[in-house]
C-alpha cells in the first residue's frame, strides 16, 4: 500500500514558521516527483510546491520566497519549511507522489494535515 503520510501542521500565528514532513512508504521515493498541495475551506485544491526526482523546484506565485521544498531521499521524505505565514495560507495540505511511466500516471495522495494561521 503506496500512502504518503504527512506531520507538523497546526496552529501559528501570523509570521510565524511551520516544517512540514511527508513520509514517502511504500515506493521508490527517489524516483518521484513530490509535491505540496493546499485546499481552504470552500476552494479547490492548488499547487503549492513540488520538486522533482533531481530537486527541480516549482512554486506558486503567492508562496516565493517564503516556501522551501525539499527531499531527503535516505528517509524517504519531502518537507516543506514555511515561513513568514499570513492567514490566507491557512489550508489543508496534501502530499503528492507523482511518477509518469510510458502513458501509466502512478499519483498517490496523502490525507492531509490542518495548518492554521491566526492570531
Amino acid at each position: 500500500q503506496v500512502q504518503p503520510v504527512e506531520s507538523g501542521g497546526g496552529l501559528v500565528q501570523p509570521g510565524g514558521s511551520l516544517r512540514l514532513s511527508c513520509a514517502g512508504s511504500g515506493l521508490i521515493f527517489r524516483v518521484y516527483t513530490m509535491g505540496w498541495y493546499r485546499q481552504a475551506p470552500g476552494k479547490q485544491r492548488e499547487l503549492v510546491a513540488t520538486i522533482t526526482s533531481d530537486n527541480s523546484t516549482n512554486y506558486r506565485n503567492s508562496v516565493k520566497g517564503r516556501f522551501t521544498i525539499s527531499r531527503d531521499n535516505a528517509k524517504n521524505t519531502v518537507y516543506l519549511q514555511m515561513n513568514s505565514l499570513k492567514p490566507e495560507d491557512t489550508a489543508v495540505y496534501y502530499c503528492n507522489a507523482y511518477r509518469r511511466i510510458g502513458a501509466a500516471d502512478y499519483d498517490y495522495w496523502g490525507r492531509g494535515t490542518q495548518v492554521t494561521v491566526s492570531s
